[in-house]
């Protein structure tokens, strides 16, 4: 059976038999797929997750906790884990990256950093998984592994392995050591919805318990819309004074901060880079090939600014067989 007919099968029962309509909700970079299921006085959400390819778990988890911090997750209505089924309220289909514009972006990113210090401000240990040096460094390696060997087709020798990987642990020891609070893990445009009480906060089931800057990073220097740098800059010490209020774990100096949030912004666009080469090469996904230039010219810019990671700046350049900018070599 296919799995649309038995997600039908299963909605009859949850709905206990009321007449509905499925129409695809959303395009994912996972194995989910979610439609809409319109009823005559409602429309909800239904998630289809193979069980072979992903846990319902997690996301029932999440939303359980980011609920009760007080931010608008979409509530979980009835589940099936043993088939991957959920279904959920429905937050709409205006996500920010439809919405954003010059005139509504200060207001919607300020409602986006005051529902992200609720998540932080709930915080505790043991919660979710640590986003430690393990994981850090595996979500990096799929840089050197996807985009470096599989979509530039290049092969890295000694000393330019070297320099990723004194890069690599030059940015866990600068994470490791920020401030530690819930970390959504994937909170940009695309994640975030326009709606009533703003706003709608999906595609959480990765959370951990990381860097307090790495859904700072996600927001503002965004893989699939841009804003100038002296914008990110206000917003960005914005969060800061609202997370100091807070009684969140930042550094007292917002050099510091910023400094923080650039270096684990260029954490993700490396994780970034290989993945969206990933979902390419292995999973046949180009729509992503796209967005690969503003992701590259994020880690090209944060490089330039910071002695520690001009090396990763000169290797990027022998990659794409660029004028190095510096006049110093490996």
């Amino acid at each position: 059976m296919q799995r649309k007919q038995q997600l039908e099968l299963w909605l009859e029962n949850a709905l206990s038999g009321a007449t509905c309509t499925l129409a695809p909700a959303s395009a994912d970079a996972s194995f989910r797929r979610y439609f809409r299921v319109s009823l005559p006085d409602r429309t909800l959400i239904a998630m289809d997750a193979p069980p072979q390819h992903e846990d319902c778990r997690p996301f029932v988890h999440v939303a359980a906790v980011f609920g009760a911090a007080g931010v608008n997750v979409p509530r979980v209505l009835a589940q099936d884990l043993e088939q991957g089924f959920l279904l959920l309220s429905d937050l709409g289909n205006t996500t920010y990256l439809n919405a954003l514009n010059e005139t509504n972006a200060a207001d919607l990113y300020n409602d986006a950093t005051d529902a992200l210090i609720r998540i932080q401000s709930a915080s505790r240990k043991g919660e979710f998984p640590e986003y430690g040096e393990a994981l850090l460094t595996r979500e990096m390696q799929l840089f050197p592994d996807w985009y470096v060997a599989r979509h530039l087709k290049l092969t890295l020798d000694d000393k330019q392995q070297a320099v990723m990987q004194q890069t690599f642990a030059t940015l866990n020891c600068n994470i490791l050591a920020q401030g530690q609070v819930y970390v959504h893990r994937d909170y940009h445009s695309r994640n975030l919805m326009l709606c009533d009480d703003n706003p709608g906060i999906l595609d959480f089931q990765d959370a951990v318990h990381g860097a307090i800057t790495y859904d700072l990073a996600s927001l503002f220097k965004d893989a699939y819309i841009c804003w100038e740098e002296e914008q990110v800059l206000d917003w960005t010490v914005r969060y800061w004074e609202k997370a100091r209020k807070a009684g969140l774990p930042v550094p007292l100096d917002f050099a510091e901060f910023y400094r923080d949030f650039e270096w684990m912004g260029a954490q993700r666009h490396i994780k970034v880079l290989g993945i969206f080469a990933r979902l390419y090469h292995r999973d046949g996904k180009d729509g992503y090939l796209k967005d690969m230039p503003l992701v590259m010219n994020y880690l090209r810019r944060a490089c330039e600014r910071y002695a520690e990671l001009r090396p990763l700046l000169r290797l990027l350049d022998q990659l794409e067989d660029r004028q190095p900018q510096f006049g110093y070599t490996f």
